[in-house]
């Protein structure tokens, strides 16, 4: 039984081919084009699906599509995506529609966790605690080779837990969400306010380790931010491993200062948890879709 994956992001939709032993037999990817309408990322979703059935000429495989954004348990319809034509319509069930099947749905970040989980950094564990850290900030719960996505379809959706009432708005409608402060895009733009100054979180690091020392406290603020946040979620779920993925994971330095805050915040006498890097990266997603295939 093969196990194909599909990823759509807001740019481009990728799809993988799985052996039954997780190897990967062939990988396709096309523009999203989600400037032209839902029914034209229907129609790319289905060609990349197409194409990958022709390549295993039709043998019996599951599918599973990752999304970035996740499905209401009220209305079984998309929110929270960024590729905004897709928000309020029922993706699932027009995708299985047009297939003829069933198919495994989860957003992107459940996909990551699941990948890192079966074929990644924590294979093993039990209860796998996946975090992404990019333009925004993501997390799946994986619980011994099962994706946990609760009772309201929002499990693991640390990035929106409120570190400060009284901090900077979010897109979700609250204020100072985990996100706001740990993110790509939310240190980029705390930077822009402190410092006048427009750069990338990249950017920005880059500066501080160079010749920019006056930069320490808004980076001990960002070690701060993060290790709360994180000691947050370890003091409610209480994993046997944190996997760290997304663009900011790629700085060092949250593995040792980051981890650090980490056992200052949290409620116990000593940060048992470990908490990892990635080994799957960029294409955890799609890894992830096809194992949470049906």
């Amino acid at each position: 039984m093969y196990r194909v994956g599909l990823d759509m992001g807001g740019t481009k939709i990728e799809g993988v081919i799985l052996d039954e032993h997780g190897a990967e037999q062939c990988r396709h990817r096309i523009a999203t084009e989600a400037d032209r309408g839902y029914e034209q990322v229907l129609d790319n979703l289905q060609a990349v699906h197409d194409h990958l059935g022709k390549q295993i000429e039709a043998a019996p495989h599951t599918v599973g599509l990752g999304i970035p954004g996740n499905v209401s348990v009220k209305t079984g319809l998309v929110k929270n995506s960024n590729t905004r034509c897709t928000v309020g319509r029922p993706m699932k069930e027009d995708l299985e529609a047009r297939l003829g099947r069933s198919i495994g749905f989860a957003n992107d970040a459940n996909c990551f966790a699941m990948a890192e989980a079966i074929l990644g950094a924590v294979r093993g564990r039990d209860l796998v605690f996946g975090v992404i850290l990019g333009t925004g900030c993501g997390g799946g719960i994986v619980h011994k080779g099962q994706v946990i996505e609760g009772l309201q379809n929002i499990a693991g959706e640390w990035g929106h837990m409120t570190i400060d009432p009284h901090g900077p708005a979010c897109a979700c409608g609250h204020h100072g969400c985990v996100e706001r402060y740990i993110s790509g895009t939310g240190v980029s733009e705390l930077f822009e306010e402190n410092y006048g100054e427009k750069l990338s979180f990249l950017d920005i690091v880059q500066a501080y380790h160079r010749d920019r020392p006056e930069l320490e406290p808004f980076m001990e603020f960002f070690f701060d931010s993060f290790g709360r946040a994180i000691a947050n979620l370890i003091t409610v779920l209480d994993p046997d491993v944190i996997v760290v993925g997304g663009g900011v994971s790629n700085y060092e330095p949250i593995y040792t200062r980051g981890v650090e805050r980490v056992a200052e915040h949290i409620v116990s006498d000593s940060l048992e948890t470990p908490i990892l890097k990635h080994e799957i990266g960029d294409s955890a997603g799609v890894i992830g879709a096809a194992l949470i295939g049906v």
